[in-house]
């Protein structure tokens, strides 16, 4: 086959794959919207919605690509004030961790740092969290959920039920993230994450990222309708690159003191 027609051959696969992608993409955005629609994520929202109407802060947790997700949530143009993202990364730059602990993925893994995490963290009874994770079954994940049901707050888990019910979990409890939250929300992440082969059977297109995104736009969207309707003035960011967003933010975010942190 002559260069050119094998860049044309090339060229049609790449367009298929691509059309297969954005397939999978939007499929499982309208099933999201669809649930939105008959109210599916209104016991997430009403639990969000209290926590900050009650002078919380939502305390959000990802580790590896579910990092995205935490944030989406927290810190960012458009969404709310009360947010913290809790980082492990934290154990380093505030804690007695070292750099090379970060490396790979045994971080995750290991719920020995969580209990450190959560000192370094403050935390008060109203706070609820919200954690994310594809599989739901690292030992960290796990920890932090068993930790924050031991102290009694309120739990959303984002989650893949098809993944997490497929595997076994690594921590020592048996329990997997969906097991302990209040509230489980399927991201619909497909097992494995990937939702396309190659003609060798390599698996590619992830969505777990793209679909987590978009339900922490719907938490979002829903907790500020919900306080507005109720009379609260909704504590949201305005884009710093705005004239008068940094002073905007800056009088809001010193209402919650240490409370919330952009450092992690």
């Amino acid at each position: 086959m002559a260069p050119a027609q094998q860049s044309d051959t090339q060229q049609s696969v790449d367009r298929e794959l691509f059309s297969q992608f954005h397939q999978q993409v939007s499929s499982r955005l309208s099933a999201l919207d669809a649930a939105a629609a008959a109210g599916a994520f209104d016991p997430a929202i009403d639990l969000l919605a209290e926590s900050v109407k009650n002078n919380g802060v939502i305390q959000v947790f990802g580790t590896g690509h579910s990092e995205a997700f935490a944030m989406e949530v927290a810190g960012r143009a458009g969404g709310l004030i009360p947010t913290n993202k809790i980082a492990l990364r934290t154990l380093v730059l505030r804690g007695n961790h070292q750099v090379d602990d970060l490396v790979g993925s045994s971080f995750e893994r290991n719920p020995a740092g969580i209990t450190e995490l959560l000192e370094l963290t403050e935390i008060h009874p109203q706070d609820v969290f919200i954690i994310a994770s594809n599989s739901g079954v690292n030992g960290s994940i796990v920890e932090l959920a068993l930790q924050v049901k031991a102290r009694g707050h309120q739990l959303i888990a984002v989650t893949s039920l098809q993944h997490t019910n497929a595997v076994n979990t690594k921590h020592s409890s048996g329990k997997r993230l969906s097991d302990l939250a209040d509230v489980v929300v399927d991201n619909l992440a497909p097992y494995g994450d990937s939702t396309l082969e190659t003609a060798d059977g390599t698996g590619l297109g992830a969505v777990s990222s793209l679909t987590a995104a978009y339900l922490a736009q719907l938490f979002t969207i829903g907790t500020v309708a919900r306080l507005a309707a109720s009379g609260e003035r909704p504590p949201v960011y305005i884009s710093a690159n705005v004239p008068g967003g940094d002073e905007h933010n800056d009088v809001l975010e010193a209402l919650y003191g240490q409370r919330i942190r952009r450092d992690g």
